[in-house]
């Protein structure tokens, strides 16, 4: 499906050079803000909004839980400085149109990446998810359970994932790690999604550079 970009500064979702950016029309009825502001727009099919923690309701406003239109936020998972995967969370309100959310995975799914689709919280399905294991291993690791290096090890041999929680957060970037679990620990309330003491130095080091 065609589409175009209206674009301003780097991209999370896709970095310079990336081919989504190459892929896009001088314009289409499908439009993907890369860092431009929201204006609502009723003609066209979607309107795509890259988001970062925040919700989808910061650009288009909510109305007790009857909001939605054609605008649709989205995410392309990435792990703090990882090269971003190949996942994209799409983000609709209780009444986004359909055909909206339609032409947001035909324009994804069309660059060769997975779609998925959440609600509008932040941190969405993956770092709702992996952020409290990251806190929870980093605590483990102040308690001294086990070495990092032990810790990161029983997760692969045991679990079998392709990487452990601590270096995958350190990987990532602690102090990235601090900004999503902070703006989830603000929604949730729940001890989880504090950040670890780890994260919290890194995020204070950060701001002394």
């Amino acid at each position: 499906m065609a589409y175009a970009i209206r674009r301003s500064g780097e991209s999370r979702s896709f970095p310079t050079g990336d081919s989504f950016l190459t892929g896009a029309a001088e314009d289409a009825d499908t439009v993907v803000l890369l860092g431009v502001p929201y204006e609502p727009d009723p003609s066209r099919r979607a309107i795509l909004i890259e988001l970062g923690t925040e919700c989808l309701g910061v650009h288009t406003g909510e109305s007790a839980g009857e909001e939605g239109s054609n605008a649709v936020g989205f995410a392309r998972y990435r792990n703090g400085d990882d090269p971003p995967s190949d996942l994209v969370e799409l983000v609709r309100q209780p009444n986004t149109e359909d055909r909206a959310i339609e032409a947001a995975r035909a324009v994804f799914e069309g660059a060769g990446l997975t779609v998925v689709v959440s609600a509008d919280r932040i941190g969405r399905i993956v770092d709702r998810l992996v952020r409290p294991k990251y806190n929870a291993a980093l605590r483990l690791l102040d308690d001294g359970l086990a070495r990092a290096e032990d810790m990161d090890m029983a997760c692969r041999l045991g679990l079998g994932y392709p990487d452990g929680p601590v270096e995958r957060a350190v990987r990532g970037g602690l102090a990235y790690h601090h900004e999503v679990s902070s703006a989830l620990f603000v929604q949730s309330g729940q001890p989880g999604d504090a950040p670890a003491r780890a994260a919290v130095v890194a995020r204070e080091r950060s701001e002394r550079r």
